[in-house]
């Protein structure tokens, strides 16, 4: 027995002293004496590599968060979530509102077919707009000026749609169908801001009927009479009756300069506009701009921006990173695709080495990647706000969990997301600060809709029935996460409280796929037609958490007779090849949110092609109407609504089994502090606090690391 018992011991003595050796790393002071700069470098760690550095073009986590070191936006929010500048000093906010005449609409007992006439008419209106209601007297105190603008005569072009573009020959396409417009008046309104009920308090003082039974069919022809039919179709886009015309003006920092020199201009905006827009770079954020009309520099500091109809949305997607415009244009892709032997035609922005070696004008410039390794950058010593303190970032990639901890207790790790059976313990640990908070998103299970049986939702709801969602929350989580119903971020108005989450109710799931046709074999496994039930869950590797997700929810199929095979990738390759191409069955991710409730890049049924966020191929189009609606809606309230019938939408139909919103914890040295210069220029140190988000890393480019404890101000500990 003793024996046995020393033979079993000795093994383990062995593999404890490998595993020590093989996750040995020198200490902090170990490091410090060999490197002094060490306390100038803030080395970070991610579970899986960076695939594109190009805020326009990627659609990851850790891509995004080295990018928002090397790119800088024109705003972003400040501690308090409110809008503050960044590339952009000030700006300006209204709306050019315009509508057409209506010849055949009576006006105070008669016509008014003339614009000038009309817009007299509304000079008097405006006079007097104490007369009127009170939200009516607001909307007419909101218009700064009235422009009448005479008729004109243009030509447009339009290609019809075809409806079943697969039963179509190859090779042909519709021919486009050239239309005359004999436009009438118009009348031009510049407001103080943007009034989405303008029209509707318009019609008190025009008439009920004013706008709507303007008829833009009188005004248009077909040069081709065989066309004439189809000009119904495209009527109501070419003269619409009213227009909302939200305007931005951006007023830029001057003399901010890029990472190699070149200075920052309005023209920069314009481009990294275009880019995005471009239908060759394939850019997963054209939707959040398809709403602008147009984006123009009128000077090298100045960017005016307008969009084509209301987008509540407009001001924040202007938080997107600014693409160098000489370095990117279609002149330097020529240029590279020519050095490279590559076809110029075919080259697009999604092929330049420029992803791998990105130059923006943000606070770090780009030094070296290697993949699978490390990203490191330097502090750019020429950033408008002044160079940060620490003078190299590091991200190293470190697909283990263990080892990332190990490198942190070590100090080559100057930060480490701590895991849910961790927190208690660490939290009370007096060498680190802490940070936790609810998460701004949410994990699922995603199902591919495009493959049956997973485009039924009796199948999907059965799925999301047979998961014990409890026992994720309080075994894989230690009770650090809550249930979660739908896409909003919890902490918010717009998430509906009211909708519960799917019972945990194997029976039920049961009953649901019996519905769906699917019945036991003699094995015990389900199956429909003949054909059993079987597909494969797919997830990112390095993640502790997925793994255990895959594990219990392929044990939970198995139970009701699914047979589930679960499968872990390399980060990059399961964005690349799997989700970015649709080739999955379901999968395990999870969705960081932000707090505006913006949903149309992951569920509208347009982003549902490669390179796009809708990859479950969820399409509904009364989920469509109210994302249209969500993104349009200027009342607060009434958002709120739509979103709430959009959760219920979405809800019902389980594209995702929502799992849960988790709970975060993060840990820093106590060492780590923000640098503070006080109005005697006194240097002292504060200590690093979360804003209103719950993200501490906002003063970051004045995060120091000092060699011991320091004396801290009265906002310290």
């Amino acid at each position: 027995m003793t024996t046995k018992r020393f033979l079993i011991f000795v093994p383990s003595i062995i593999i404890l002293f490998l595993l020590q050796s093989y996750l040995w790393v020198p200490t902090y002071e170990e490091q410090t004496k060999g490197n002094p700069n060490r306390l100038h470098e803030y080395v970070t760690a991610s579970l899986g590599d960076a695939t594109v550095l190009n805020p326009i073009l990627s659609a990851n986590s850790t891509s995004s968060q080295i990018e928002s070191l090397v790119f800088e936006g024109l705003i972003d929010y400040d501690e308090e979530l409110r809008f503050r500048g960044r590339l952009a000093a000030t700006w300006e906010v209204f709306e050019e509102a315009y509508f057409h005449v209506n010849k055949h609409a009576e006006i105070s007992g008669r016509t008014m077919p003339d614009a000038a006439d009309l817009a007299r008419f509304l000079e008097e209106a405006r006079k007097k707009s104490a007369d009127f209601p009170p939200k009516v007297k607001a909307s007419l105190d909101r218009i700064e000026s009235i422009v009448p603008l005479p008729p004109g005569d243009r030509v447009v072009t339009r290609v019809p749609k075809v409806k079943e573009p697969g039963k179509k020959e190859p090779g042909k396409r519709a021919d486009p169908v050239k239309i005359r417009v004999n436009a009438p008046g118009r009348i031009k309104l510049v407001l103080s801001e943007v009034d989405q009920d303008l029209f509707k308090h318009l019609s008190v003082i025009l008439g009920s009927d004013y706008f709507s039974t303007f008829n833009p069919m009188e005004y248009l022809r077909a040069e081709s009479p065989e066309n004439e039919k189809t000009l119904s179709a495209w009527a109501k886009e070419i003269l619409p009756a009213t227009e909302h015309n939200p305007v931005l003006v951006f007023h830029l920092r001057p003399h901010v300069k890029f990472h190699d020199g070149h200075g920052f201009d309005a023209g920069d905006v314009q481009f990294t506009y275009e880019a995005i827009m471009n239908p060759k770079n394939l850019s997963p954020r054209v939707s959040d701009y398809e709403p602008v009309k147009s984006v123009a520099a009128v000077d090298p500091l100045t960017v005016r921006i307008v969009y084509k109809r209301l987008y509540s949305p407009a001001f924040g997607t202007w938080g997107m990173g600014i693409l160098p415009e000489h370095l990117l244009n279609a002149r330097a892709l020529k240029q590279e695709a020519q050095d490279l032997g590559k076809d110029p035609e075919a080259f697009s922005m999604r092929q330049s080495g420029f992803n791998r070696k990105p130059v923006g004008c943000g606070p770090f410039t780009f030094r070296e990647w290697k993949s699978d390794q490390f990203i490191s950058l330097d502090g750019f010593e020429d950033y408008w706000e002044g160079s940060p303190n620490y003078k190299r970032y590091v991200m190293r990639i470190i697909p283990d969990l263990l080892t990332q901890e190990m490198e942190f207790y070590a100090g080559t790790l100057d930060a480490y997301n701590v895991q849910p059976h961790q927190v208690k313990r660490l939290k009370e640990d007096p060498r680190f600060q802490s940070f936790s908070g609810t998460s701004f998103g949410y994990s699922y299970i995603g199902y591919n809709m495009q493959r049956p049986p997973f485009d039924d939702v009796r199948v999907r709801k059965a799925l999301g029935m047979a998961i014990d969602v409890k026992k994720i929350i309080d075994y894989v989580l230690y009770g650090q996460g809550e249930n979660i119903t739908g896409p909003f971020v919890k902490q918010t108005d717009y998430y509906d409280h009211r909708i519960p989450p799917l019972p945990y109710d194997p029976e039920g799931a049961l009953k649901l796929l019996r519905e769906a046709g699917f019945k036991r074999n003699k094995a015990g496994w389900l199956e429909k037609d003949g054909k059993p039930f079987q597909f494969t869950l797919i997830s990112n590797s390095g993640n502790d958490i997925r793994k255990a997700i895959l594990a219990i929810a392929q044990d939970a199929w198995k139970q009701i007779g699914i047979e589930v095979r679960t499968d872990l990738l390399e980060w990059s390759v399961f964005i690349q090849e799997r989700v970015d191409k649709r080739d999955f069955d379901a999968l395990v991710l999870g969705w960081v949110m932000g707090i505006d409730p913006e949903l149309y890049q992951i569920w509208h049924s347009s982003q549902t092609h490669p390179y796009q966020l809708n990859f479950v191929s969820f399409k509904n189009r009364q989920a469509d109407d109210l994302i249209i609606k969500i993104r349009r809606e200027y009342d607060h309230e009434k958002q709120v609504a739509y979103c709430h019938a959009l959760h219920k939408i979405i809800a019902q139909e389980q594209p995702y089994t929502f799992l849960y919103v988790g709970k975060w914890t993060a840990v820093l040295d106590r060492r780590v502090v923000i640098k503070h210069i006080d109005e005697d220029g006194v240097m002292l140190y504060k200590k690093i606090k979360p804003t209103k988000t719950g993200s501490y890393t906002f003063h970051f480019n004045k995060w120091m690391k000092v060699p011991n404890m320091p004396q801290l101000s009265t906002e310290g500990w």
